[in-house]
């Protein structure tokens, strides 16, 4: 199913684009802005913003701060969760913390799993059906 946009998140996410967090700032000016495959900051998903988002092999990227971890938190992640997952996308989430102490690692764990999407034989028929295109 393609995705769906809500368009009423539009402001909210230019603001959330302009006050991105420290490790979001960090993921993205040092590793993500100038990735090989498109990557796209706080996108507009169904009724929800994802932090980072890679249409080309269909993954949610999220950076997650300590309201994550609350029951609240967790059940609003879990609701999203499925909603996304509803659309076929993949979604790896990493606490601020992991950002702030293992930089790399993270880095390393995004293009591992952008690679092994690439590299699946799904992902190869579906760059020669559509050409590799940016969406």
């Amino acid at each position: 199913e393609p995705l769906k946009k809500n368009n009423e998140l539009l402001n909210v996410a230019r603001i959330l684009r302009r006050n991105m967090t420290r490790q979001e700032k960090h993921l993205w000016y040092d590793f993500l802005r100038y990735y090989p495959v498109k990557i796209y900051k706080q996108r507009i998903i169904d009724n929800f913003i994802a932090d980072f988002y890679c249409h080309k092999v269909k993954l949610v990227i999220e950076i997650d701060g300590s309201q994550h971890y609350t029951d609240e938190g967790e059940r609003y992640d879990d609701n999203r969760s499925k909603t996304l997952e509803r659309y076929g996308l993949r979604i790896v989430r990493f606490s601020n913390l992991e950002v702030d102490k293992n930089f790399e690692g993270v880095c390393l764990h995004i293009d591992k799993i952008v690679n092994e999407i690439l590299k699946s034989p799904q992902a190869q028929a579906l760059l020669k059906l559509f050409g590799g295109k940016n969406g």
